[in-house]
């Protein structure tokens, strides 16, 4: 059995062909039961957790394991706040094909699956994109819609400044053809952009809802929490909700179990799962005047693939 580190995965993967090959996957018979996500401490006031997510296709069998230490950065500089590995296996023999590092195939799924999204949901024309947050997944979030609209202008906003202009210098040294910057006024930073993707560890709305403009796609991945949400309850009302997963968006997402205990929204306003999307079974944006949101908690079936590719693409060389 193969074990593949994270230096591997990065310079193996690009978004291009992961993008194509979650839409063919999602767009295909697969298995994925609910995750499993369990508290270590629930005594505790931190968020300490171990999960565990299975899932199979055609070729491959895979499951993620990960850990999430929240308060593990303030303890040491050396330890990261989540550590997870994918181990996959043959689909038709069960014999077992690799261990692969499962955060960095984490932040490439995760930022690939939303640009997925933003594929079938943003204007074919977008080309202002607006990040908000500034952790890891920031320069992947950023490479990843650029890499299927015409991006023309990003606008970095975090809590942090300087942590701001390190994903300005970041996303510029990948793509100097793009114009990229810090964002210092959020209100004017909505107002202006096609696509707005957050991925926060925010518990309340990072920008009020009114200040999206007809025609823009929302993108909110930061929250997996049922009582946190990155975006208000306004938000969700106006526009044309869509998910990456029924069933682990409506047990965790607050961004719409609030609304919902609000008694304002309902479940079944959802149009559609990203998987139906990819089949045509329901439609993506229907005009350039429609409001576009999509709400992501992460996939086994996308982690599956992000293994899967990374592992067939290194044996393809061999």
């Amino acid at each position: 059995m193969q074990v593949i580190d994270a230096d591997t995965v990065n310079q193996t993967l690009n978004f291009p062909k992961l993008i194509s090959e979650l839409r063919d996957t999602f767009s295909k018979p697969a298995g994925m039961p609910q995750r499993q996500v369990f508290s270590l401490d629930e005594a505790s006031s931190h968020s300490d957790a171990f999960a565990v997510l299975p899932s199979w296709n055609e070729k491959t069998i895979a499951v993620k394991a990960f850990t999430y230490f929240p308060d593990n950065p303030a303890k040491s500089s050396e330890l990261e706040s989540l550590y997870s590995k994918i181990m996959i296996f043959d689909r038709k023999t069960g014999v077992p094909q690799a261990l692969v590092d499962g955060t960095s195939v984490t932040y490439w799924r995760t930022a690939a699956i939303s640009a997925l999204g933003t594929d079938f949901l943003a204007k074919k024309d977008a080309s202002k994109l607006l990040i908000m947050g500034t952790g890891r997944l920031a320069s992947f979030m950023a490479l990843a819609h650029a890499s299927i609209r015409p991006i023309s202008e990003i606008y970095v906003w975090g809590r942090n400044p300087n942590k701001a202009q390190s994903i300005v210098k970041a996303v510029s040294q990948a793509r100097p053809d793009i114009k990229v910057s810090v964002c210092d006024d959020i209100e004017q930073s909505v107002r202006a952009a096609d696509i707005i993707s957050c991925a926060t560890g925010s518990s309340t709305p990072l920008f009020n809802g009114d200040w999206v403009q007809a025609g823009t796609h929302t993108d909110f991945v930061g929250n997996h929490n049922h009582d946190r949400r990155e975006c208000d309850t306004g938000l969700i009302l106006k526009s044309s909700v869509y998910v990456d997963s029924k069933i682990n968006v409506f047990a965790e997402a607050g961004e719409l179990l609030i609304p919902v205990k609000e008694g304002v929204y309902s479940l079944d306003s959802v149009v559609g799962e990203l998987a139906q999307l990819c089949k045509g079974q329901v439609s993506g944006r229907t005009n350039d005047q429609e409001i576009t949101l999509f709400k992501t908690v992460g996939t086994a079936l996308a982690d599956l693939v992000g293994a899967q590719l990374v592992y067939s693409q290194l044996h393809s060389e061999i």
